[in-house]
């Protein structure tokens, strides 16, 4: 992996009551997010002792093209879904050292 990569970690917590909804939503990104451009990776996965965490370990080409993705339309679908069902979102921006 080039050093130019742009790993991010997203973690997003659902609110107990939506957790299905949020976990809908989560997956219904993956098609639209693989096919953009400079994605290399997007993967989901869902914590084993507390399912409403849910985390993305994603890899982008570039940091222009991760923040194209945050402006898509599948994102503003699923923010606007979504709404009022996350207790917490963080995302952390890696490099490879």
């Amino acid at each position: 992996m080039s050093k130019n990569t742009l790993t991010i970690v997203a973690k997003i917590i659902a609110k107990s009551a939506h957790r299905e909804e949020v976990k809908k939503g989560l997956l219904g990104l993956i098609t639209p997010t693989l096919e953009e451009k400079g994605c290399i990776n997007y993967d989901l996965h869902q914590d084993h002792t507390n399912e409403n965490i849910f985390l993305f370990y994603e890899n982008w080409e570039s940091r222009a093209l991760w923040l194209d993705h945050n402006a898509s339309s599948h994102i503003a679908a699923y923010q606007k879904a979504t709404d009022g069902y996350i207790e917490d979102f963080e995302i952390y921006e890696m490099r490879v050292i």
